[in-house]
């Protein structure tokens, strides 16, 4: 999530009212690219995606599950992205107001569920938000520890105490305060923030590019090793990692597409922010090998570097936040490199909060709520419900692994509401046609309504089967285990039901703000 630098930010321009409340709308298509920018680039980039190339690497290399990312990228994320834009800016209301106009009101108990999704990342992501700015100020005010028992230390010291309740507390109040004026002030602060972010990776690549050794792990890291793609870990992955990382399925592309101008395409804007995330994503890969490599490489193996990298421990505490500082210690000016690094790292994390912040809010207020009430009550409410996580990594691991995996299923309902409406017709009046835009044309029918169901349903079966039979065969059906097939299902099972019984009560909510 990524701001663009300007010394001065246009109020939103205002067109006519359509059939529903919303009429405040980005001042410019690069306001809303930064915002959007914003919602993909985030420390899913930064702090998730080197992790996730790790773990999922083989002998000579992470290059092969590259490969799945990015058919994934072309295969799932843009597709459902230029859907999320256009459905946005046709519905002019959030996701559960869009799926009642667009899907029908039987189906708003859907985008509830969407929208609860990414709510419920946002209770955890808060969180970690909050660790990046600790570990900001305390980069900035304390030496680097020299060894791992001097990191581990750091790390637990600031566990132990009452500082991640304190950070998660921060990190909503700032988030509070930038959504408070609406889309103006979010575009505000991505002028900011996204530009930031991208000068701090492309300092930090640049720092990691005169290290020797570095090379060695950019090699790995670009090495594919094909045998691993016949494990379908490797595209579950690969799946779940290009949801989380674009922000396609999560409906906030679709929030923030409520906000676009009438003349602005969908289809150039669902590339850029496609191939700008993923760009991101690979320096960050880059930075975060190459550093690895160079420090490490001359003391431990191949193999033993690569062992570090993947058992980084619960939310990839280990890697992150216990070996980069140590690493940052050994390099010349590795205080200003930490710095930036963690700086890089803190933007993503809010960039990507504000989003979510917004997208609950922009819920409520379609239900009626009034906006500046909606947002004490989101941020109250989400950093009442991310305490747990913030004191219990066990608790925050189990949040990750449920509402992470359940992206496939947000992603699944939104390619849902439009073969609902007619992919066809749906293209034909909002996608193509479109003036200084490119066609989505007939393949992205054909993706929207055969390829993405049977992703989320293959992948998703699949998953629940190794659940079931490999990672936890004997506990696969206590719902207490956090990483149970029964954990989810209880979890999805008791939000689907709940939305789908206030189905009714939602769409009547939703009517009466529209016509107030």
């Amino acid at each position: 999530m990524t701001r663009e630098l300007l010394l001065s930010c246009p109020v939103p321009t205002r067109e006519p009212l359509l059939t529903n409340q919303t009429e405040e709308r980005f001042s410019s298509r690069v306001g809303m690219l930064l915002c959007v920018l914003g919602i993909a680039v985030g420390t899913g980039n930064i702090w998730r995606f080197p992790r996730i190339a790790a773990q999922n690497a083989g002998d000579d290399g992470a290059g092969a599950f590259l490969v799945a990312w990015v058919v994934f990228l072309f295969v799932w994320s843009v597709p459902l992205i230029i859907a999320e834009y256009a459905l946005g800016r046709k519905g002019r209301m959030g996701v559960v107001g869009t799926f009642a106009k667009i899907a029908g009101k039987h189906f708003a108990w859907m985008g509830a569920f969407v929208g609860f999704v990414a709510t419920a990342i946002m209770f955890y992501y808060s969180v970690v938000a909050g660790w990046c700015v600790y570990y900001l100020i305390q980069m900035t005010i304390e030496p680097l520890p020299l060894g791992t028992e001097a990191a581990q230390g750091v790390w637990d010291g600031f566990q132990g105490g009452g500082f991640p309740v304190a950070f998660h507390a921060l990190t909503m109040g700032l988030g509070a305060i930038v959504v408070w004026s609406g889309i103006k002030s979010i575009e505000r602060a991505n002028r900011i923030l996204i530009p930031a972010l991208l000068l701090i990776v492309v300092i930090s690549l640049l720092r990691t590019l005169t290290l020797d050794g570095s090379y060695e792990g950019i090699a790995f890291l670009f090495t594919p090793d094909w045998s691993t793609l016949a494990k379908p870990q490797i595209w579950l992955e690969a799946l779940t990692q290009n949801a989380w990382d674009t922000g396609a399925g999560w409906g906030l592309i679709l929030t923030y597409g409520a906000y676009m101008q009438s003349r602005h395409g969908v289809v150039q804007n669902a590339i850029i922010t496609g191939v700008g995330n993923n760009t991101v994503s690979l320096l960050a890969a880059i930075v975060i090998f190459g550093t690895v490599f160079a420090i490490l490489g001359a003391e431990m193996s191949k193999a033993e570097v690569l062992q570090i990298m993947q058992s980084s421990g619960p939310a990839a505490t280990g890697l992150t936040f216990i070996w980069m500082p140590q690493l940052f210690a050994k390099v010349p000016a590795g205080n200003l490199f930490a710095i930036l690094f963690f700086l890089g790292l803190s933007f993503a994390a809010f960039s990507s909060l504000i989003s979510m912040i917004e997208l609950t809010t922009r819920i409520l207020v379609d239900f009626g709520v009034a906006r500046r009430q909606a947002i004490l009550g989101v941020c109250v409410v989400g950093f009442t419900l991310g305490i747990p996580s913030a004191i219990n990594l066990e608790f925050f691991a189990n949040q990750d692994f449920v509402w992470g995996v359940a992206l496939m299923i947000s992603g699944a309902f939104i390619a849902f509401a439009v073969i609902r409406y007619g992919a066809s017709q749906f293209r034909t009046e909002n996608i193509d046609n479109q003036p200084d835009d490119w066609n989505a044309g007939p393949l992205w029918d054909k993706i929207i309504c055969y390829v993405i169901p049977a992703l989320a349903a293959i992948l998703l079966g699949w998953w629940l089967y190794q659940a079931g039979s490999v990672y936890a065969p004997d506990r696969w059906f206590d719902p207490f285990d956090p990483f149970s097939v029964m954990t989810c299902l209880v979890q999805w099972g008791a939000v689907l039901l709940l939305f789908f019984l206030l189905n009714r009560w939602m769409v009547r909510r939703t009517s009466a703000s529209k016509s107030e």
